[in-house]
């Protein structure tokens, strides 16, 4: 089985072809929204699958032209048990909204607490500032997507129970390698972020860490077991 944390299927060419492929081979795809209004569009078609799920989002860099969907995001929340993409982003294009994306991360995180879902994140240089909110707000079940932040920030992430996915890229990089080394098997979770990732082959991934697709799916299984106590 190969599980996909992290995928962007509602941006694919034709998204009912991937999820009905991916149905159909037993695998598991957690779909991101990057706004709460693309959740509610997407939202019936995949919920007859039992292997597609959909989350819902509010991406950092759309912060500035879409706060106005923060109420709808409060409005969807208890429909799904799939959160993401939130987060922060600080690099050069988006330090501007900073203070913003720090406002609507906060009614998020606000609205999330006391609530049992799987979070994925994003954190583009600014993950210092991600994890002491995501602690904070007394966030669990979370999954730093693609992370590219500090090593030393890295016991920290594992030390407060959150996971990291990974995806081929990050496998490829001399970057990647070394945040991937630091990470504990039984933390390692798979993405594509397809499809934004051109280096976006799971196996691939799986296999150049060393591990097998049984790891990845205990890892997986055991957070799906933290959302449902």
């Amino acid at each position: 089985m190969i599980i996909d944390t992290h995928c962007h299927y509602d941006m694919m060419k034709s998204p009912e072809d991937y999820i009905d492929e991916v149905e159909k081979a037993g695998n598991i795809v957690i779909g991101m929204t990057n706004l709460p209004s693309h959740f509610d569009m997407g939202f019936k078609y995949v919920r007859k699958y039992k292997n597609v799920r959909l989350a819902l989002g509010f991406h950092p860099q759309l912060a500035s032209d879409y706060k106005n969907e923060l109420s709808l995001f409060a409005k969807h929340i208890e429909r799904t048990s799939y959160i993401g993409e939130i987060g922060l982003d600080f690099s050069s294009s988006y330090i501007s909204t900073k203070d913003l994306q720090i406002s609507c991360l906060k009614y998020i995180l606000e609205k999330l607490q006391g609530k049992n879902k799987i979070i994925s994140v994003h954190s583009r240089c600014a993950e210092k500032e991600l994890f002491t909110l995501l602690r904070n707000y007394n966030m669990k079940n979370v999954i730093f997507h693609w992370y590219s932040g500090p090593l030393s920030l890295i016991p920290q992430i594992i030390g407060e129970g959150f996971y990291f996915s990974i995806n081929e890229a990050m496998t490829l990089s001399s970057s990647g390698k070394k945040i991937i080394s630091r990470i504990p098997v039984d933390r390692i979770l798979t993405e594509s972020d397809a499809p934004f990732n051109r280096k976006d082959d799971i196996v691939s991934a799986i296999r150049t860490l060393g591990l097998e697709e049984k790891q990845i799916e205990r890892n997986f299984r055991l957070l799906i077991q933290q959302i449902r106590q």
